[in-house]
């Protein structure tokens, strides 16, 4: 599951997505399938961001890591 916590900061202008494994986080979540190249694919379609309802860029740099990428 990824999540997004929200942040009050207008300033930070990047978002990091994070994992939460055990889906306990408040936010908005959404569930990637845990291959890589399916979090690829849902790059390249903007899935992401439009399955946790956010505009702008989304750091997917701890998702990439979990999934060894």
């Amino acid at each position: 599951m990824l999540d997004t916590p929200m942040h009050d900061d207008a300033v930070e202008a990047t978002r990091r997505v994070v994992i939460d494994v055990r889906a306990c986080l408040p936010g908005r979540g959404a569930w990637v399938h845990p291959e890589p190249r399916c979090l690829e694919l849902a790059e390249r379609r903007r899935a992401v961001p439009r399955a946790l309802r956010v505009d702008g860029p989304l750091d997917l740099g701890e998702v990439r890591a979990h999934l060894g990428q």
